[in-house]
């Protein structure tokens, strides 16, 4: 309810919204909270549980992200968004855990007992772009729909490559002695565990889509099929070990077009208004959580580690978009340019993913550390580099997002030129993206 209020005043208050993420100001409630029952119990607040963000308040939002994904601009940027997810989320989480390995064995900063694994553990959580706080801050600044659909989509899909690494390297740290045979071992499980996830949501997809097709007779229950398949998706591939989010994200877009042409008019608002509010409501809820959770008793600092970790995460992630968009740009027709690769880099917030996962690390001695370095790089992505991306994206004039087709007429000539070329790419014997978006 406070949340809720707090929003209310937030966007009646004029021109606040406008500088200020809806984001940062739920995390200062949360803040408050937490401040006001330190100072009630003098003990400290509840902490957001790992089963509760991953079982009941990322599913809602990652369904809702699905459902009304943009089909068209996510496939057509398909090849870009994975080599930014699958590589650049490698090429960050290689490259801050051995720096910071590196950091813990250099200096005299009393961190010598921080092994390699744990560093790479450390890595892996910490590298993860979050697609809340991505959300939150990117629909308020209106980017051109390419720059968007390549922020969110990376952020959308490299939480299951976060999320399997972070696994894998924890299962390491169980072993007495890793090998190289462990090593393939992972990276075989890395792709069963992300395609066996893209299955299993094709599969309750495909299911949810057939039984629509009987709901004629019984319209009012047509929407729980979509979350009720949608979530079962998500709960049998976790059960599996698979990635339970690339199998929501899956399910969602392979279903969307088949339930909106079952089900009827006010059906297909009932789901767009409840998946809106109930991602809203999980969305509130992890940004206050983060807030409270920020007062504990566990903090442990050391300017050295959470100076270089901030720094890290900025350097490695510039240098991975600047990398990876090179090699991109000599396959894209659409290259993407200089500014938008400055924002992609710069729009790596960190939010909830992160915060979970650094807190059911096993303990040891220097888990208090790894727990607050987490906390001051999501507080610092989340307020700093949120609250000046848009003046950042006015002042390089970044393009800004078209009208969408909003008359029969244009989605008519549209449709016509995509079947058009995949015309033109049959004949010319060019199997390129409208010849496969015609298949």
């Amino acid at each position: 309810m406070l949340a809720s209020l707090a929003k209310l005043g937030f966007h009646w208050s004029g021109r606040i919204p406008a500088v200020v993420p809806e984001s940062c100001l739920l995390i200062m409630v949360g803040l408050l909270v937490g401040g006001v029952i330190y100072g009630v119990r003098h003990a400290a607040p509840p902490v957001l549980s790992a089963d509760a963000f991953f079982l009941y308040l990322l599913p809602p939002i990652v369904l809702d992200a699905g459902y009304f994904l943009p089909g068209r601009l996510f496939f057509e940027n398909l090849g870009t968004i994975l080599w930014y997810a699958v590589l650049g989320t490698l090429w960050n989480v290689l490259g801050i855990g051995a720096s910071l390995y590196g950091v813990c064995r250099l200096g005299p900063w009393g961190l010598g007992e921080v092994s390699l694994l744990h560093c790479l553990l450390f890595g892996s959580l910490i590298a993860a772009v979050d697609p809340v706080a991505v959300l939150s801050v990117f629909e308020k600044i209106h980017v051109n729909e390419q720059l968007h659909i390549l922020v969110f989509g990376e952020s959308l899909l490299n939480d299951a490559v976060t999320v399997v690494l972070y696994k894998l390297f924890e299962s390491f740290l169980q072993m007495p002695s890793v090998s190289g045979l462990d090593v393939l071992a992972g990276g075989c499980q890395f792709v069963v565990v992300g395609l066996g996830g893209l299955c299993v949501g094709l599969f309750f997809g495909m299911v949810a889509a057939l039984t629509t097709r009987f709901t004629a007779r019984a319209q009012v229950i047509a929407p729980l099929f979509v979350f009720l398949y949608s979530y079962l998706s998500y709960l049998t591939s976790e059960m599996l070990h698979l990635s339970g989010i690339m199998a929501i994200v899956t399910c969602a877009v392979s279903m969307k077009q088949y339930v909106e042409a079952n089900v009827s008019q006010e059906s297909n608002t009932t789901i767009k208004y409840f998946l809106k509010m109930w991602s809203s409501v999980s969305e509130t809820l992890i940004f206050i959580f983060l807030g409270v959770s920020t007062i504990q008793d566990v903090h442990m600092w050391s300017w050295p580690f959470v100076s270089a970790t901030l720094f890290l995460c900025l350097f490695w992630r510039a240098l991975g978009v600047l990398l990876l968009t090179a090699v991109m740009n000599k396959l894209r027709r659409n290259p993407v340019t200089f500014r938008d690769q400055f924002i992609i880099a710069y729009g790596g917030l960190r939010g909830a993913i992160c915060f979970s996962l650094v807190f059911l690390i096993d303990d040891f001695p220097k888990k208090r550390l790894f727990i607050t370095t987490t906390i001051v790089v999501i507080l610092f992505t989340v307020f700093v580099q949120g609250m000046t991306i848009k003046p950042l994206v006015e002042l390089l004039e970044v393009k800004r997002r078209k009208r969408a087709p909003t008359t029969v007429s244009e989605e008519i000539h549209s449709r016509l030129l995509d079947h058009l070329l995949s015309g033109i790419e049959d004949i010319v014997g060019y199997w390129g993206q409208h010849y496969w978006k015609d298949k």
